[in-house]
This record gives C-alpha cells, structure tokens and sequence, in this order.
C-alpha cells in the first residue's frame, strides 16, 4: 500500500473520490428523471 501511495499523491485520491461521488450523484439524479418520465 505504501507503494501505491509513493505513485499518487494524496490530492490525486482526494479529486478521485469526488468524481466519483460526484458521478454518482448525477448519476442518481438522471435514473430519478427516468423514473418520474416513465411514472407519467
């Protein structure tokens, strides 16, 4: 593990761990429009 950590800095796993959250919000929010449309 200290070796992976060596290879990418920590502001790397920081902005990793963003996008993806991010990516699932958004992600989220688009199956909640699909789910309201086809409720309709």
């Amino acid at each position: 593990m200290r070796s992976m950590e060596e290879k990418f800095p920590r502001a790397l796993w920081v902005r990793l761990l963003i996008y993806i959250a991010l990516g699932h919000v958004f992600g989220g929010f688009l199956y909640l429009l699909f789910e309201v449309g086809a409720s309709r």
